[in-house]
């Protein structure tokens, strides 16, 4: 049946004729998931929508192979790999491997693919494709029939023109398709995902469909994996571990490290943590054909202490280089720290495990915010530890680390507990500028007993005025207040009374412990 007939034409030519609406979505869908699979040939794997613009031809994938070919047999061994691994799923597919894209998509959307190597040599684009006709460099369709007025049919007759008469007559955009075409200039390729750093696999005889299997799989390419990031002084920040199932679809598990490691058992721990974590959804298909384990981010890692007193090199962070032994507690609490965040993040999700950071801000609720636990070291929301931080007490002022680390049996300044927002109360005060005396909170009367402050907050002047101000210029005047029950609340009054606003309003910020 030709193509581009209408419906009515093609229903008339085929009574049977089943017809399914276009679901482009899904179609990405399914050619995203394709070319991941097809990482399994190379990492470097782009889709090609050229065609699709040009031609109105399904958009297809880019694979570059350039020194990967050797693992398949050669770059015939390759494509026939995949040529018949798609065929056995009942997937039909055109491919050809030539020095440029452009090259392998002129062949293919020419229709000469029967009468040309599949396999173009290396340095033979512009033989195969000087016979290719003129409508496979994929002009616009005003030059393309230009060109077919003219009588120009073959690429061939193209290249043989002096290139001022080509640009003068067809433009610039003519000559770099002619240029990347016959090889004489590069394409660039965006793949889908950034090649790993480093990277390690497995083929299987025979496919596994087993979890138990896949987490020994997992357990000795861990182990591979230590061996070139030892070489390279480097460590793992960022896991891929790649299934691939025999239905040509690719099962991504990815997971992070707080603090860049090389220790396989850290690394097979946390990816069978993550393995685990979907379990019940984990479906190996027909079997795993290949496993690859892929350090996809990476930090410098020197050296590190060993137990026993045995070192790799350097002792670590806090240990006595002469002595060779043990490294201080703390540096021991601090990876166990980070072994834990790391595996409760494999458990639980990237956004569910967070840390705190400190934020350039005198108001409360801005002085912090929160982060996941494995987020860049390069956070733009961590402070630079060379600027003051008016959030963060400063050890040569006494006064301000009181607040922060009181006395023995002094009630601390500010509350264990800080609401997110500070809810709003209603207070009735003795004195417009004093603390209140019964405030009612979440419909509840809290009758005060005792009161502290007190503590004036002015309002950050950058957010005072000026469009995207947040309308928050007011004083605060904060109290430590105690109910007759003994609970303990931090409040505050929004507001100068007389100055800033006739009618200030009360809010509820904290609880003490």
């Amino acid at each position: 049946m030709d193509r581009g007939l209408t419906l009515s034409d093609a229903r008339a030519r085929r009574p049977d004729l089943e017809i399914h609406p276009a679901d482009p979505p899904a179609d990405d869908r399914a050619l995203t998931a394709l070319a991941d699979w097809a990482s399994r040939y190379t990492p470097l794997v782009a889709i090609d929508r050229s065609a699709h613009e040009a031609t109105r031809a399904a958009p297809g994938l880019v694979l570059d192979i350039t020194g990967c070919a050797h693992l398949f047999g050669g770059e015939a061994g390759l494509l026939a790999d995949l040529a018949g691994r798609l065929g056995r799923r009942g997937l039909s597919a055109a491919a050809a491997i030539a020095d440029t894209p452009a090259a392998a998509r002129a062949i293919l959307l020419s229709g000469h693919i029967t009468d040309s190597p599949p396999v173009v040599p290396p340095g033979g684009n512009e033989k195969a494709v000087r016979r290719l006709p003129a409508q496979a460099l994929e002009a616009d369709p005003a030059t393309a029939a230009l060109l077919d007025r003219l009588g120009l049919k073959r690429i061939g007759q193209l290249a043989g023109l002096p290139r001022e008469t080509l640009a003068a007559r067809f433009g610039t955009d003519l000559l770099t398709r002619l240029d990347r075409a016959l090889g004489r200039a590069g394409e660039p390729l965006s793949p889908l995902k950034s090649p790993p750093v480093f990277t390690v696999e497995r083929l299987f005889a025979e496919p596994i469909r087993l979890i138990e299997d896949v987490e020994r799989t997992i357990d000795h390419l861990a182990a591979s994996l230590t061996e070139p990031l030892v070489r390279h002084g480097q460590g793992a920040r960022q896991l891929v571990l790649t299934l691939f199932r025999l239905d040509t679809t690719a099962l991504r598990i990815a997971t992070g490290l707080s603090r860049p490691s090389r220790d396989a058992a850290v690394m097979a721990a946390l990816l069978r943590e993550r393995l685990t974590a979907f379990q019940d959804g984990f479906d190996s298909g027909e079997g795993i054909e290949q496993v690859r384990l892929a350090a996809e981010a990476v930090d410098p890692l020197g050296p590190e202490q060993m137990t026993g007193g045995q070192m790799t090199g350097a002792p670590a962070a806090g240990a006595s280089p002469a002595s060779g032994l043990a490294p201080d507690p703390g540096g021991r609490d601090d990876v166990a720290l980070a072994h834990l965040a790391d595996r409760l993040t494999a458990r639980l999700g990237r956004d569910r495990v967070v840390r705190i950071l400190r934020r350039d801000s005198h108001i409360p609720e801005r002085a912090m915010a929160t982060a996941p636990a494995l987020g860049n070291r390069c956070d733009p929301a961590r402070p630079n530890p060379a600027r003051p931080n008016p959030a963060r007490p400063n050890p040569d002022r006494p006064e301000a680390a009181a607040r922060f680390r009181p006395h023995p049996g002094r009630a601390p300044e500010r509350p264990l507990r800080l609401l997110q927002t500070p809810e709003p109360i209603e207070a009735i005060a003795a004195v417009p500028d004093g603390p209140p005396v019964r405030f009612y909170w979440r419909r509840v009367q809290r009758r005060i007993v005792r009161a502290e402050g007190p503590e004036r907050i002015a309002p950050e002047w950058w957010r005072m005025t000026g469009p995207g101000g947040d309308g928050d210029a007011l004083t605060r005047d904060y109290f430590r207040v105690e109910d007759e029950a003994g609970r303990r609340y931090w409040v505050y009054r929004a507001g100068l009374y007389g100055r800033e606003t006739a009618a200030p309003r009360w809010y509820l910020h904290g609880l003490f412990g």
